[in-house]
Formats: structure tokens, C-alpha cells, sequence
């Protein structure tokens, strides 16, 4: 166990003796393997290999609506004593006779089969793999100048504690390559990536090898390198399955997640039963997808996680909630409390978040736009949940014209409003396929898969030129 019973009674008791009505102890161990490499024509070299330890406690306590958070990596009784005691100086100045509660341990069913723990294999054969994927990306064309590749291993073991007498953990493995390719040619450059990961382990690679990785950066590099810059407009847009979903993840996902919904500072606050998207809109978020990037077997407040359909035909059926934000709603926790670890207090978060499969056949999509763009890969983007306004970038775009795909384009953005861009997806098609991020909020950084099948936006803002 990551800490003995004793020490979790003090720090629950501790945090609960200035008149806390609920008190939460998590504790983390963490470690992280990062190996990158860097190729320049035929010489590829390892540019790192870090290995990090993370490890600490993170104590919360509540009376009513208000809520104090402290952490530490000093497991020591006093190291725990004191940081408890911060907590529960922060709820009140009085004191009180704590009640009495017993932790009663709870096994959580394991849905990510590991079958390779990374942890159990040697650096050279990770970094075999990196040289496989860069060395795939640098063979495919003379234009490819420069390349480099990230492999990452993670292994999170967690205890969640808390008043109401729950114990339980979890240990949470995953893997991802990310491969970055540069083309050049007559002193122009252009990049392409691809970043696969999975909450698995070693064997990711049976499934999606080192080198289909690096050809797919090149071959979104090289298709940019002659492309000419995009035409600004409204349009029609076309956004392909897979990381496409990203636009629905930000413009839409974040608007409702409860650390914007309970404060009102969502556009979709209180608009439960409200048509809010086209009937053709279905949109889910679940975190026990077995071996998905986003899933996990608990939240971070040792909640079991949940299949929740957030949008359906258009109707706003539910929320992301997490524990605290929970209270201010007066519903219950989704399963959906997250954080980067130990150091961020847990907020409502998405997991694996989708638009569901539709009934329109990718073919009808297209040839359905007369002028408009096909987004084939998305890129980053912003959104301010308040308002609903984002700003994306589209990091493989074509022209369709006629009803059919043309030629790439580059340079090319979407803008809009979270609460037009889902009235305005009018076609859903029906091959659902994901991709994987990493999402930062006010509790870090944490995994996440976005993903839909083919959609068609029947009117957008394309920046361009």
C-alpha cells in the first residue's frame, strides 16, 4: 500500500478537526520514462533519456461550499501532520471532536489488460523502436531534412481516502510515440506529426508499428511543402474522424465540464433538457473504454469512471461532475475528477470525449459541398468556455470544389462559437475513429482521446489569406 492505515487516519482526522464536513487523502507514485531522438539525414541520435519519480500527498477537506487543498512529498508523520493541518486552518480557526469513521478497502475491476509492463523492459529495445519510427519517416523522401521522435512510458499507481470511509487505488500504465518530421525544399519548411498512444503497455506496437508512425509525419509534411495558402471565408467544412473530434473536445467539451457549469461560467449552464445541438449531434464521454488514452478505472477521487452520453439527438442530457463542484450542482459525481497528479486539487475533466456515429455516408459528405474545405488533420486550438469561442488550426486542409477534393492548402484556422459549431454540424458519418492529446485545465495536464466519424460543418469562419 502506498501508505499505511495509520497514517491515513491522521491525515483524514487532522484535516477534519477545525469543522471539515468531508476530508480526502490522495497519494501518488509516479514514474516516467521519456527517450527522445533526433535524425538529420542518415544519423540519428538519442538527444535524452529521463527517467522521473513522482511521489506525494495531496490532502483536501470541505465545509459546505468552500474547500482547501494542500500537498506534500514528505511522508514522514509530521511532514503529513503539518500539511493536514494547513488544510483544516483553512476550512476554520476552531475545533471539534471528530466523528468516527472506518476505511473499508474497495478492489476496482482492472478493464486495461497489461501484457508488456514497460517498466520490465530495457531501454535498448525503446529505443529500437524510436530508431524504426524515425528511420520510416527519413527513407520516405530526400525532402524529409530532419526528424524527431518522443517515446513515453508511464506507470501511476494512486490511493484515494477519504471520510466517508472509502479506500481503494489504482495503477494506470500507458504508452505513446510521437514522431515530428520537417520537409524542406527551396528554403521552405513544413512539419508533420503523428503521436498514437494507448492505456496499455508495450504491446501498443503489435497494433500500430514504429514505422507506419513515421511514414504518416512525412507524408503530412511533405503534402504541405507545395501546398498553397488557404482562402479566407465562411464555408462549409468537411472535418475527417479521429483527431478530428478535438473541435468538439474544446469548442463544446470544456463548456461542459462543472468547473464552468457550477460558477455559471459555461454557455450551457442550466440548459439540461434544452436542445442545444443538431438532432444529428450525439456526443459521449466515457472513461471505460478499455485500453483507451483517456480512460481510467477511477477518477482521481477514487470514483469508478462512467459511460456518460452528454448530447443526445441534440438535447443536453448531462454534465461532467466531479465531487466538489457536485455539491454546488446538487448532483453527483460522474466519475469525471482528474489531475496531473498529486500537487493539483481534482477538477471535472474529460476522458475520452466523441461525437458517435452517424448514418451519412462519408461519400454523400463530400460530394454534398460545392466550395468548402476538407480538414484532414486537425491541429491545436483555444476556446473560452464562457462564450464558447474558439479558434483552431487545421494542420492538413484541402479544397473541395464541386463536390470533390482538390488540392491541400495551408495556413488554415476555424473560427466560431461552441454553441453555432454543434447546431451547424448537419452530417455525421459513420466510421468513429479517435485520437490522442494531452488537455491542460486549472488541475495540469492529463490524457485525453477526442474523436467522431466524418462530419460536415454547413458553415464556418475560415481564416486564411
Amino acid at each position: 500500500m502506498l501508505l499505511c492505515k495509520d497514517k491515513i487516519y491522521l491525515a483524514l482526522n487532522t484535516a477534519l478537526s477545525t469543522g471539515a464536513d468531508f476530508a480526502e487523502v490522495f497519494v501518488e507514485r509516479t514514474l516516467n520514462k521519456t527517450i527522445s531522438m533526433i535524425s538529420r539525414g542518415s544519423s540519428s541520435n538519442i538527444d535524452s533519456i529521463v527517467d522521473r519519480t513522482i511521489s506525494g500527498i495531496g490532502i483536501r477537506a470541505y465545509k459546505d461550499l468552500r474547500s482547501a487543498y494542500s500537498s506534500t512529498s514528505d511522508f514522514s508523520i509530521d511532514g503529513i501532520k503539518r500539511c493536514a493541518e494547513s488544510v483544516a486552518s483553512s476550512i476554520s480557526d476552531s475545533s471539534r471532536l471528530v466523528s468516527d469513521f472506518y476505511l473499508t478497502e474497495r478492489v476496482n475491476t482492472n478493464i486495461h489488460k497489461i501484457k508488456v509492463v514497460p517498466s520490465s523492459v530495457r531501454n535498448v529495445f525503446k529505443v529500437d523502436l524510436l530508431k524504426s519510427a524515425l528511420a520510416a519517416a527519413t527513407n520516405r523522401d530526400s525532402k524529409i531534412t530532419q526528424v524527431m521522435g518522443t517515446y513515453l512510458d508511464v506507470d501511476r499507481n494512486i490511493l484515494v481516502a477519504n471520510s466517508e470511509g472509502l479506500l481503494t487505488t489504482d495503477r494506470q500504465i500507458r504508452v505513446r510515440m510521437s514522431v515530428n518530421a520537417v520537409a524542406s525544399d527551396n528554403g521552405e519548411c513544413q512539419t508533420g506529426s503523428c503521436s498514437p498512444g494507448r492505456s496499455m503497455g508495450l504491446e501498443l506496437f503489435d497494433s500500430i508499428t514504429p514505422s507506419d508512425i513515421g511514414n504518416e509525419a512525412a507524408r503530412s509534411a511533405l503534402v504541405k511543402l507545395s501546398a498553397p495558402y488557404c482562402k479566407a471565408g465562411v464555408f462549409p467544412v468537411a472535418i475527417e474522424n479521429g483527431f478530428g473530434g478535438v473541435i468538439f473536445h474544446e469548442s463544446t467539451g470544456h463548456s461542459l465540464e462543472a468547473s464552468s457549469v457550477a460558477y455559471s461560467n459555461s454557455e450551457f449552464t442550466g440548459k439540461i433538457g434544452e436542445k442545444i445541438a443538431n438532432e444529428k449531434v450525439t456526443a459521449i464521454d466515457d472513461g471505460t473504454i478499455a485500453n483507451a488514452w483517456g480512460s481510467v478505472n477511477i477518477d482521481d477521487e477514487g470514483t469508478p469512471t462512467e459511460r456518460k452520453v452528454l448530447i443526445e439527438n441534440g438535447i443536453l442530457k448531462r454534465y461532467m461532475v466531479d465531487r466538489f463542484n457536485g455539491r454546488r450542482m446538487n448532483m453527483p459525481s460522474s466519475g469525471s475528477a482528474r489531475r496531473q497528479d498529486f500537487s493539483f486539487c481534482p477538477t471535472s475533466r474529460m476522458t475520452n470525449t466523441f461525437i458517435a456515429a452517424g448514418n451519412d455516408e462519408d461519400e454523400d459528405i463530400i460530394s454534398s459541398i460545392e466550395y468548402g474545405i476538407y480538414a484532414r488533420k486537425m491541429g491545436g486550438g483555444s476556446v473560452n468556455p464562457m462564450t464558447g469561442a474558439f479558434n483552431f488550426a487545421v494542420d492538413e486542409a484541402y479544397m473541395i470544389e464541386k463536390g470533390k477534393i482538390t488540392y491541400p492548402v495551408r495556413g488554415c484556422s476555424l473560427i466560431g462559437k461552441g454553441s453555432e459549431v454543434i447546431k451547424n454540424i448537419d452530417m455525421v458519418g459513420k466510421h468513429l475513429l479517435t485520437g490522442q492529446g494531452m488537455c491542460g485545465s486549472s488541475s495540469g495536464s492529463i490524457p485525453t482521446d477526442v474523436g467522431q466519424p466524418l462530419i460536415r460543418v454547413k458553415s464556418i469562419t475560415v481564416g486564411g489569406r
